[in-house]
């Protein structure tokens, strides 16, 4: 399987937030990961960085923010120009993916969890 750098938006230390169940899946099934978020800390030893730091070399972003936090990030996602967005339950956007597809990123609506698991990541 080729690893599929991912960066997991909404990182958070707390083990019980799918971003971070998410993010150590993503290891453990050999995949790079960058964790960004707020709060401070690390996940499957990578740590947690601000949302400042554009990285050009992301496959997926996974996203774990709520809509009514995104639009914030627009230009920090856009900027990063993944390959795909996973939109996962809850964070649902139809502008931010109509601007993305605009951009020539892939959107989808799934759960990085579940893709993972059926192999279809």
């Amino acid at each position: 399987m080729a690893d599929k750098r991912t960066l997991v938006l909404g990182a958070s230390p707390d083990t019980s937030r799918y971003a971070n169940l998410a993010a150590n899946k993503l290891v453990r099934d050999g995949h790079s990961i960058v964790n960004v978020g707020l709060r401070t800390g690390e996940i499957a030893g990578v740590p947690i960085e601000k949302p400042e730091t554009i990285h050009h070399d992301i496959d997926t972003i996974t996203l774990y923010v709520g809509p009514q936090h995104q639009e914030e990030l627009y230009d920090y996602i856009l900027d990063t120009h993944p390959k795909r967005i996973i939109f996962n339950p809850g964070t649902e956007n139809s502008k931010l993916r109509r601007m993305a597809n605009e951009k020539g990123i892939e959107t989808e609506y799934a759960c990085t969890l579940v893709l993972l698991s059926i192999g279809q990541y």
